[in-house]
């Protein structure tokens, strides 16, 4: 299959750059599981919880944080995502599309606004990938995240070729 966003245009990592932003530094596992798994030509990300160069993002959405304060906290998780793809792949280029993300949105009971919320993540992969970051999502609204986290995006991705990779196995 070939790549469905345009490589003459600009790479993903000058279009972070476009954009004024900057990868952060991936996280390590926070227990016994990979950051993320290849099986063929699909790499399968474990969630990552929302986080800025001040740590982690706090709060739950209705109650001491806004809609707008979970669409930055989605936007830096799938900032953290892209992250650990270019460890484990050595670029982004290699990314051929997203396939799908579930995000998880820290949330009072009965709050309803969970797709915009994750909106932030998706926002981002299309600003980035064009086309080939439009993907399959769901939006859930959860009572508890780990450490307190406003949101936890999971991802799966489709890569142009195999990677041999230390970091996937």
């Amino acid at each position: 299959m070939e790549e469905r966003y345009d490589l003459s245009q600009m790479t993903p990592e000058e279009q972070l750059a476009q954009l004024g932003l900057a990868l952060p530094p991936p996280p390590a596992p926070g227990g016994n599981y990979l950051s993320s798994k290849q099986a063929g030509d699909l790499v399968y990300l474990a969630g990552v919880i929302s986080s800025n160069a001040s740590g982690v993002m706090t709060g739950t959405v209705g109650l001491d944080r806004t809609v707008a304060d979970g669409y930055s906290a989605a936007r830096a998780c799938a900032l953290t995502q892209l992250a650990v793809l270019k460890r484990d792949l050595g670029s982004l280029e290699s990314v051929a599309e997203i396939i799908s993300v579930n995000g998880y949105v820290n949330a009072i009971a009965g709050f309803e606004d969970s797709p915009s919320v994750v909106n932030g993540a998706s926002d981002l992969l299309v600003a980035v990938f064009g086309d080939a970051g439009k993907h399959v999502r769901a939006a859930v609204g959860v009572s508890a995240l780990p450490r307190n986290a406003i949101v936890e995006i999971q991802m799966t991705v489709r890569i142009t070729k195999p990677v041999q990779s230390p970091e996937l196995p």
